[in-house]
């Protein structure tokens, strides 16, 4: 397999190293919209672009993904306002389209651990949720894309909710989220019930970004010959079944 890796920061390489030690080869690495206009690629190759790019980009990075038939795995994260406008055209173009907020097999299963905690504390009165989430001083967007996620889950399963937001929790609809930057941290993950008698805590620590290029690099794989979009819970449904 091939691969055009879209944003060359900290992750980019990330993924090229794990890219390499599977046997694939990377073709190209953009980092503005100059290089995009100037690429030149393998036809009729098994290729397939990896995109952890900025926010700002991203739209236009899936635009011409979809136009020239090239599959995208998209790890960015901070754009998901335009998920319906994207998904839409990957439908209409025929795209192949992955997105995760994360890629960590160990961050899916977290997941999927969350949404069961959801679904039995929606069943227990006096306990008040809320998410954590703490990045390395680096990440611009926050909340990260994988706190959404988790709040969404929370907010599904539990009737009481309705929204979550980044200020102090003020209404009993709204799910607290909080959000932290601090040295180099990889990414850690808090889902926190807390009770007059007790609070209790579903974690996930990441210790490097190794999990998360494993998982995009996977993703390119199981991408290849698809068309539609796709999310870890297609890539690990099939994994484990």
């Amino acid at each position: 397999m091939k691969i055009i890796l879209s944003g060359y920061g900290r992750m980019g390489k990330e993924v090229e190293q794990i890219a390499n030690d599977r046997g694939h080869q990377v073709v190209a690495r953009i980092n503005t919209a100059e290089e995009w206009t100037a690429l030149q690629y393998p036809k009729n190759e098994q290729l397939v672009v990896i995109d952890f790019s900025q926010t700002d980009a991203v739209l236009e990075v899936y635009r011409y993904c979809f136009d020239n038939k090239l599959p995208v795995v998209s790890g960015t994260t901070g754009w998901l306002i335009h998920w319906n406008e994207v998904i839409e055209e990957c439908r209409v173009k025929e795209g192949t389209f992955f997105y995760a907020s994360n890629f960590s097999l160990g961050v899916n299963i977290f997941f999927y651990m969350n949404q069961r905690l959801a679904q039995i504390m929606s069943k227990v009165s006096g306990y008040v949720p809320s998410v954590s989430e703490t990045h390395h001083k680096h990440k611009i967007d926050a909340p990260s894309g994988t706190a959404i996620t988790i709040a969404n889950q929370i907010i599904k399963e539990m009737p009481g909710l309705d929204s979550w937001s980044l200020d102090k929790k003020t209404e009993a609809s709204v799910l607290e989220v909080n959000s932290f930057r601090q040295g180099e941290v990889p990414g850690t993950h808090v889902v926190k019930y807390e009770s007059n008698e007790d609070v209790i805590l579903l974690e996930h620590q990441a210790k490097s970004r190794r999990g998360f290029a494993v998982g995009a690099v996977l993703a390119a794989e199981f991408v290849v010959g698809r068309k539609g979009h796709f999310s870890m819970q297609d890539m690990v449904g099939e994994i484990i079944t």
